[in-house]
């Protein structure tokens, strides 16, 4: 009876290491919350966040252990009010570049107004098609949105089923009161926005920008750089053309925010032509940053 239940367990843990998807850091900071702080019931919720994100299986494929999506998500408190929670999440997405020690990063952005409720020892409970938590839905959207543009950097729409559960938690929460669900709620830059921008047929050379820029770029860079450059730069005039459809969407500002620094340094090394077409390209996509890309005309080192 002792080694039944010996093997049962054994079972039981292998099944649940086998479902792992994620390498996922997570973290709750609540120091920015005024009054008495129960650390405890901080900490209680980050482990449980950290189980329901890696005991879970959520991709259809099994992925090896070297295969796990890596990404990282942040919440810091702003206000709490009993139960209920409020505050920001950065998103963090990489993924390793092929034959190289780089890692680069595939999404970099602030959810900056979420909310959700949660008392002492709840559990996290969460099921498709159901809203049964807020908090879960939170996470599981954006754990599908971590799913989905992961595998259309590795494959054309690889990532169409995760894009599809991403909208239907965008569905099942328009009636929510908690803000970042509805097409009204803080201009273009919400999880409506961002659902819509990667759902909506128009834009779909969003994702043949995420396959050519690092499957067919980024991949082959390191056995032809300069093979590479040319396909990354195709890649981008991809994202000038739904730019030009219409500018200022959600997705096109997280996508320059987070390769900025990327494109500067990989085009430093292009030629003079390649970098006059970038710097135009990205400056008309990415004006905010717009000075930020005269450092591809500065010689690297």
């Amino acid at each position: 009876m002792k080694r039944l239940c010996t093997l049962i367990c054994l079972l039981l843990l292998c099944g649940c290491l086998a479902a792992q998807d994620f390498q996922c850091q997570v973290s709750i900071n609540a120091n920015q919350v005024t009054g008495g702080v129960n650390q405890q019931r901080y900490n209680d919720l980050q482990q449980k966040l950290y189980q329901f994100i890696h005991d879970r299986k959520w991709c259809q494929y099994n992925l090896k252990t070297n295969e796990r999506i890596e990404c990282a998500l942040q919440i810091n408190l702003t206000e709490v009010s009993g139960d209920v929670m409020k505050g920001t999440m950065t998103i963090l997405l990489q993924r390793p570049v092929y034959k190289a020690s780089y890692k680069t990063t595939l999404l970099n952005f602030q959810d900056k107004n979420i909310q959700f409720t949660y008392a002492e020892g709840d559990p996290l409970e969460y099921a498709d098609n159901q809203n049964l938590s807020q908090f879960t839905a939170l996470i599981a959207y954006y754990l599908n949105l971590f799913l989905a543009v992961e595998f259309d950097s590795f494959s054309m729409n690889g990532g169409a089923p995760y894009y599809s559960n991403m909208q239907s938690i965008v569905n099942f929460n328009q009636s929510a009161r908690e803000k970042g669900w509805s097409v009204a709620d803080n201009g273009q830059s919400n999880r409506y926005w961002i659902s819509e921008n990667l759902t909506n047929s128009t834009y779909s050379k969003l994702h043949d920008f995420f396959y050519q820029y690092h499957r067919l770029g980024l991949d082959v860079m390191n056995e032809t750089p300069d093979a590479g450059r040319a396909v990354i730069l195709e890649s981008l005039r991809l994202l000038q053309q739904v730019n030009a459809q219409k500018s200022g969407l959600a997705l096109v500002k997280i996508i320059a925010s987070t390769k900025c620094d990327e494109i500067v340094n990989i085009f430093k090394e292009g030629m003079p032509s390649e970098k006059t077409q970038v710097i135009n390209i990205m400056k008309q996509i990415d004006p905010t940053n717009s000075s930020r890309y005269d450092a591809i005309n500065t010689a690297s080192k």
